[in-house]
């Protein structure tokens, strides 16, 4: 009798069955579904030796899938696994040396870009982005249309936006 070494035929004969094989052995379904996976690509890569007789693909799938949960185990024994609420407690949330600098860089362009504007311009924009006032809010308050506030709010932002990208080339 020849094997007949199908693999998508014995994939979507057996991948159902091999998941649920490596889940009842404990695993994830997201590791049993990897590892279902790596079953195949590991028959792909390195068929069995080429027999006439008593040869059972299904068997041979399942011997493959077992030794690799068990190598998945061993790897995860070997390797301390920490959960995330405990990693983001030990990691430092300052911001690293390399990350103040570059902030206080952009933030100096930003100051120097804010002079650079027209006062009414530079106004309305601090009033409506740093005093967190409406558009209306600051037409009113500078008796202006809210469309003519909007326009220079709008200027403010392409200047501001314009001088730091050119500023962060050099």
């Amino acid at each position: 009798m020849v094997l007949d070494w199908d693999i998508q035929n014995l994939f979507r004969r057996h991948a159902k069955g091999i998941a649920n094989s490596l889940r009842r052995r404990g695993l994830t379904v997201e590791t049993a579904a990897d590892l279902t996976q790596d079953t195949f690509l590991r028959v792909i890569a390195s068929p069995p030796p080429e027999r006439t007789e008593n040869s059972n693909p299904r068997a041979y799938l399942y011997r493959v899938s077992h030794n690799l949960g068990v190598n998945h185990r061993r790897r995860e024994s070997l390797v301390e696994m920490v959960e995330l609420d405990a990693a983001a407690a030990v990691a430092d949330p300052a911001p690293s040396p390399e990350r103040i600098v570059y902030s206080r860089q952009r933030l100096e362009m930003t100051h120097r870009a804010m002079a650079e504007l027209p006062e009414r311009t530079r106004l309305a924009f601090e009033m409506h982005r740093l005093g967190e006032r409406t558009i209306a809010e600051v037409a009113d308050e500078l008796g202006i249309s809210t469309t003519r506030a909007w326009s220079l709010i709008r200027d403010a932002y392409r200047h501001l936006v314009a001088r730091i990208d050119t500023d962060g080339e050099n």
